[in-house]
Formats: C-alpha cells, structure tokens, sequence
C-alpha cells in the first residue's frame, strides 16, 4: 500500500475535518539553516569573511522553505486537508502573525519618535543631528512610493480578475513582483548614495531599523508572492480554494501601508 493510500484511509476513518499535520523534519532544518544565515551575516557585517557562511544559509533557507511549502501545497490541493475549519485556522493564525508584525514596526517608529519629538542634548538638540544631512523625501522615496501603492493596485486588481475567472491577473501578478524587485533595487541604490550609516547617530540607527525591516519584508512579500504566481501558472489553485495567494495579497498590503507611514514620518517630517 502506498503513503497515498495509507493517508486516505487515515482521513477516511477520522472524526474531525481538523488536519493532524504528520511529522516532518523541515521546522529542525530551518531552524539551524536560519541559525547558519545569522551567524553568517553577523560574521559578514563585522568583516571576518567574504560572506560565504551568509550565503550559504540563504540557499539552504530557500531550499528547506521549498521543500516544506511543497509538503503544504500538496497536504492542500492533492490531498484534500485543507477543509473549511483548517482554512479557518491558517487565517486566524495569519492575522495573529500580521498583528505581531505590527507591534515590531511599532517598537521602531517608538524608538524613532521618542529621539526626534525632543532631540536630546546629546545630539545638540536637533532633528537630523547637526552634521547629517538626511536623504531627499522627494526623490527615490516618492518614486518608490509610487511603485509600491501600484503593485498593491495591480495585485488587487489581479485578485478580482483571478475571482472572475480573467486571465488577464497572471500580467497583473508579474507587473507586481517586478515592481516589487525595482523598488528593492532602488532601496539598494539609496542606501549606497546616503550620506549617513547606521552608526552615525540615532538618526542614523532609527532609519536603517526602520526602513531596512520594512525592505525585509518588501523581499519576503516578493518571494510569497512569487510562490502564488507559480501555483496559478501550474493551476494548482481554484477561485474556490486559493487561501495562499489570499494571505499573500493581504501581507502586501501591510506593507504598502507601512511604507505610508515610513515616508510620512522618517522620510518627508524627518528631514524638516
């Protein structure tokens, strides 16, 4: 008999419509390839090599993360767990993990706040501190607000067109991931032009907390992203059943919105 049947004939006999996830070695792997990827980048930013160890955790990272959203994609439209209370779950605990991210940027934009609402007598007594000279809101933070609020617009829109059954949302999909990948590049571009560092007061360190966990997440929204485009190629979601690109569309959205507040607030009121 094999692992399919096997499995069948478990949901056949059980009582619930609740999915007992089986064992899986993927949440140990991931956790010492995510272990390999800090202490690879801690190593790295404090020069003790070329960023090797770095990039090796990420490739393992992506690799484990592969193999363990192809276990869940299969758990879900091959064989048949993901029924309506699992679903119900995995968004509840979706939105719990939203919130949580909300009080992380939240700890950032306190930190920022409390230094520049009254600058201490450390930093003269202003905001930016004498001697630093903060980017322009209106330059590549405007051109990339821009380019975030319309993929947010494109991949709403693909959302409804995938609903109505358009297949037109594949283009809305991809125009998403490449603005997505041309606003990372032009965080990148900035970060190389600024005339400050992280270590450059805590003008320098609220800026870099704040804009760099927001351009993490940019890259994190991207790859999910990505991996719901590749399902809808491979038609491995329904308008039925497409909790996945559900949950991918609303992480995107989150970031579109902190983003508003980054440009608001560290950006345009912290460079006046």
């Amino acid at each position: 008999m094999t692992n399919l049947q096997l499995i069948q004939n478990k949901n056949k006999f059980q009582s619930h419509t609740y999915h007992l996830v089986d064992q899986s070695p993927w949440p140990f792997l991931i956790s010492w390839t995510l272990f390999f990827m800090a202490i690879g980048a801690v190593l790295y930013m404090h020069g003790f090599n070329n960023g090797w160890l770095l990039f090796l955790g990420f490739i393992l990272t992506s690799s484990v993360m592969y193999f363990w959203l192809g276990d869940v994609n299969t758990e879900g439209s091959l064989l048949g767990n993901h029924t309506k209370e699992v679903k119900n779950g995995l968004m509840i605990g979706f939105i719990l993990f939203v919130i949580s991210e909300v009080f992380a940027f939240l700890s950032v934009f306190w930190a920022y706040f409390h230094s520049s609402i009254v600058p201490s007598v450390k930093i003269g007594g202003y905001w930016p501190p004498l001697g630093i000279v903060p980017l322009n809101p209106f330059s590549i933070p405007l051109l990339n607000t821009f380019l975030l609020l319309s993929s947010g617009a494109f991949i709403t829109y693909g959302h409804h067109a995938f609903i109505a059954g358009k297949r037109i949302f594949t283009i809305n999909f991809f125009i998403t991931i490449v603005l997505a990948v041309v606003f990372t590049l032009f965080q990148y571009i900035e970060y190389t032009e600024s005339g400050f560092s992280i270590s450059d007061s805590v003008f320098g360190s609220s800026f870099y907390a704040s804009t760099g966990l927001h351009g993490v997440h940019v890259i994190i929204g991207t790859i999910f992203i990505f991996i719901g485009f590749i399902r809808i190629i491979n038609y491995n979601v329904t308008k039925q059943g497409h909790l996945g690109i559900e949950t991918a569309i609303l992480y995107w959205h989150f970031v579109d919105v902190v983003w508003l507040f980054l440009f608001i607030a560290v950006y345009f009121w912290g460079s006046n």
